[in-house]
């Protein structure tokens, strides 16, 4: 189908941004080949993929069945009455088999046009029916054996990360036969900022610290948003810290979902090691009080499950730092969860109070130091640096010409495109959220550009580089205007 085609099937108003993976689904829902195809939908919850299947399937004519936690017999029972009142037909008065189940749906594709169909939360069904990869994976090979004409396009949708990459594996049934793999990841922070429509760049920011990207915490707080820089904080006091919203207990329902209950409280303990600091397996471990092997478990556990990233060192790649990739989760457990018992006991105004210098110096500074990051690598034009970025992470060096422990360490080490394992050196730069950046701060970059120097790096391409909250003194930006640094402030970030 050509793109012309897929233009014309607009997205419903419904849908916010999400208009590359509307068109990629449109264009294999769409896709006239007469082989019946298969799809996978993938990302962590929240973040609206029934909402976008829902409306694919309805503005196609397809059918979705969304699974629920229940006995096998009780979903075939389900799906079984569910596809009756989408053909009209009679709903079947004997018991399904998985394998009676999925030759029905790909039966919907026999009607002489490409229909969508969807199973939604499909790891859910395959806890309950281990079979059922097995009974897909036969039906299209007896499909594809017979050379009988089909459009079913069908679409197997989870939350599940790690069951999902099992499913799809090399090892199992349906590994090869997905045409289209589409991971619907959080909205980045300048769709954030349009999804809860603030215009204030620093507001914008506050609050992506506190509820990232995930669509669905709007509704969580009742479309409540922020009226302007004064309100933040008791926009927070009347949201996350109440008890009353959903998303008051969303970080503990996120590991409820994710984790199974012996690693739960681990799981916790370590997210607040990490959102205090701790960056690497053996300072966790160290902070727990528990084995190295323990700790590596649970991370391992939030890594797959996608709530924790690791990122290698911009200057030793062999270090890899752990970052928590749900926004909510390093609010909560730098911020809030030291006060939670306190929630319960005194006015939520009091307790911000309280906390508010923590979510400042740990939550917000860190925040703005990775959205400075991810602006580089997805906003930033080939100019700002004097090449197309590749990489943007956060770099440290020992300092000899200090005690022992002392590391010269830069925010946003941005590296261009290589075949090799290190790409060019484009930038080394500093990020500093409440401060008022001068020439101190790019002197610092500068002596570590000579100490990358020394050690053998070529820095003959890397522009230093400040990013800051609050501003920059008309020194630096006297500098900037000689050449001599890039400035990224927070209009920069969020509109240039």
């Amino acid at each position: 189908m050509s793109p012309s085609d897929v233009s014309r099937t607009a997205k419903p108003g419904t849908v916010f941004d999400r208009d590359a993976e509307w068109d990629a689904l449109v264009e294999f829902a769409r896709d006239d080949r007469p082989d019946a195809g298969l799809g996978v939908v993938s990302g962590r919850l929240r973040q609206g993929k029934t909402h976008l299947l829902n409306a694919l399937t309805a503005t196609l004519g397809g059918f979705r069945f969304g699974a629920q936690p229940a006995a096998r017999d009780e979903s075939l029972r389900r799906l079984g009455d569910e596809l009756a009142r989408y053909t009209g037909e009679t709903p079947p008065g004997h018991r399904l088999r998985w394998e009676d189940a999925v030759d029905a749906l790909l039966a919907l594709g026999e009607r002489g046009r490409p229909v969508p169909v969807v199973l939604d939360e499909f790891p859910d069904l395959v806890r309950q029916s281990p079979e059922l990869p097995s009974a897909l994976h036969g039906a299209y090979r007896r499909l594809r054996e017979s050379g009988r004409a089909n459009g079913t396009r069908l679409l197997l949708s989870g939350s599940s990360l790690p069951m999902m990459h099992r499913l799809f594996g090399a090892a199992a049934p349906l590994h090869g036969l997905a045409e289209l793999e589409l991971a619907l990841r959080p909205l980045d922070f300048r769709q954030a900022a349009r999804f809860w429509g603030i215009d204030d760049p620093r507001l914008a920011l506050l609050v992506h610290a506190v509820v990232g990207g995930t669509p669905a915490y709007r509704a969580y707080v009742a479309d409540d948003t922020p009226s302007g820089p004064g309100d933040f904080d008791a926009w927070v006091c009347r949201t996350v810290l109440n008890p009353r919203t959903p998303l008051f207990l969303e970080p503990h329902h996120l590991l409820l979902e994710d984790t199974d209950h012996g690693d739960r409280a681990l799981c916790h303990s370590a997210l607040s090691a990490i959102a205090t600091g701790c960056r690497t397996p053996g300072t966790i471990a160290e902070c727990l009080g528990t084995p190295l092997t323990d700790a590596s478990h649970c991370l391992t556990l939030l890594r797959a499950n996608g709530l924790l990233h690791g990122e290698p060192d911009a200057f030793r790649p062999n270090l890899v730092r752990l970052r928590i990739a749900e926004p909510l989760l390093a609010f909560e457990h730098a911020a809030v969860r030291p006060w939670r018992s306190a929630l319960e006991q005194r006015d939520a105004d009091e307790v911000w109070r309280r906390a508010r210098p923590v979510f400042d110096s740990a939550v917000a500074g860190p925040h703005f130091a990775q959205i400075c990051r991810d602006w580089v690598v997805d906003h930033a034009g080939e100019a700002v640096f004097g090449a197309h970025p590749a990489t943007a992470a956060h770099g440290s060096l020992s300092d000899p010409g200090h005690h022992a422990g002392r590391e010269l360490e830069a925010d946003v080490v941005v590296r261009g495109r290589a075949g090799a394992r290190s790409g060019p050196l484009l930038s080394v730069g500093l990020a500093r959220w409440d401060e008022v950046m001068d020439l101190r701060h790019l002197g610092h970059v500068r002596r570590l550009l000579t100490r990358l120097a020394a050690d053998g790096e070529d820095v003959t391409r890397a522009r230093p580089a400040c990013y800051s909250g609050v501003g920059f003194t008309a020194a630096l930006r006297a500098a900037e205007a000689g050449g001599e640094v890039v400035l990224v402030g927070l209009d920069r970030l969020y509109r240039g």
